[in-house]
């Protein structure tokens, strides 16, 4: 059972989280025009787009022909969230004449890439955004859910403007204590020990797991802190660097069965210090200082109920600048934005 929020969804009530009888009203897609194709993966593909009513830009994902349950859990799900802080709005959802394809519209944000990002961000960046991300997941899993996808590609900021959304609500799920969740969720290098050694009783520390991992790229200026080939490979790289120890005791405190023909997951490891993956060329150690360590840390645990959940983590003494300038500038290190998310001119 989750530590916080377990009973979230009974004291919501079925309305709230059963989406299987949920109906959708869909609109018209004659309003939109598809401007350029941003991206797409498995279940759908992205689009830049212009509301030709009001001249305002949005994204349009078009969804992929699914089992309508699929589609369902996402609309409910955005629709319960659109609003809250840092999370992406739903703006209006499409169907096509034939009502074979569906497609949801959304708020457009100029997003910085990745790799761009881990150039650019200094410490004061890192710390307002993950800041940010925490916020966005401590609303969700307030409200009952998991997002099981965070990753920098779900993750949108807008640097100008100092802006961050989550996005992506392909996966998420309603979190229920007791219940055998499937395993095949996430992305590989964001993916938790739980989900690697096929765990299905896991909860909203899923989330914190993939924060973790991207707090871990910003800190080490590395794209991906865990780069696996394939699963196996995946959680190989978690062992070289949490340590075997703590990994079998955790193994063993849940009961969990884990078999593997891969010979070097059969081998021990040391755990090893975090220090060891600051940059070689010391240019960005000041990045890796104690706090941020210490709150990495808390994160990045084989145990999911010993990790932070997203409100302790905004507790934690790494983010006492952000929460003195929040405290002091509606949208925090007020030079750029209000809460609103408008740039400031």
């Amino acid at each position: 059972m989750a530590r916080t929020y377990a009973d979230v969804n009974d004291a919501l009530g079925r309305q709230w989280y059963d989406y299987e009888n949920f109906t959708i009203e869909w609109s018209s897609p004659e309003r939109y025009e598809i401007i350029d194709r941003i991206g797409g993966g498995k279940y759908s593909e992205v689009f830049k787009g212009i509301d030709m009513v009001n001249s305002d830009i949005c994204v349009i994902k078009v969804l992929k022909p699914v089992v309508d349950k699929k589609i369902k859990r996402e609309v409910k799900i955005l629709r319960n969230l659109t609003g809250g802080p840092n999370i992406i709005a739903l703006l209006d959802v499409v169907q096509d004449q034939t009502g074979r394809y569906h497609s949801l519209v959304m708020e457009y944000i100029e997003n910085v890439e990745w790799k761009a990002a881990l150039i650019l961000f200094t410490e004061v960046d890192i710390k307002y955004y993950i800041f940010q991300l925490l916020k966005a997941l401590d609303f969700v899993h307030s409200r009952g859910v998991m997002h099981r996808d965070v990753k920098p590609g779900n993750v949108m900021i807008d640097h100008r403007c100092r802006k961050l959304r989550l996005i992506d609500w392909g996966l998420a799920e309603f979190y229920h204590p007791d219940i055998a969740y499937h395993i095949r969720v996430g992305s590989r290098y964001y993916k938790a020990p739980e989900l690697l050694v096929g765990y299905k009783m896991y909860d909203y520390s899923l989330d914190i797991w993939s924060v973790g991992c991207m707090f871990a790229s910003m800190l080490f200026k590395r794209e991906h802190f865990f780069r696996g080939s394939d699963n196996d490979d995946q959680l190989l790289r978690i062992l070289r660097v949490l340590g075997t120890n703590s990994f079998d005791s955790y193994l063993k405190m849940y009961d969990i069965t884990f078999k593997s023909c891969h010979e070097a997951l059969l081998q021990e490891y040391p755990k090893q210090p975090w220090t060891r993956f600051t940059a070689p060329d010391y240019r960005h150690r000041d990045l890796a200082t104690t706090e941020a360590l210490d709150l990495l840390e808390k994160m990045l645990r084989y145990d999911h109920r010993q990790r932070l959940t997203a409100r302790e983590a905004q507790s934690h003494a790494y983010f006492n600048v952000v929460r003195l300038e929040g405290a002091s500038h509606k949208g925090g290190l007020g030079e750029y934005v209000s809460d609103s998310g408008f740039c400031s001119m």
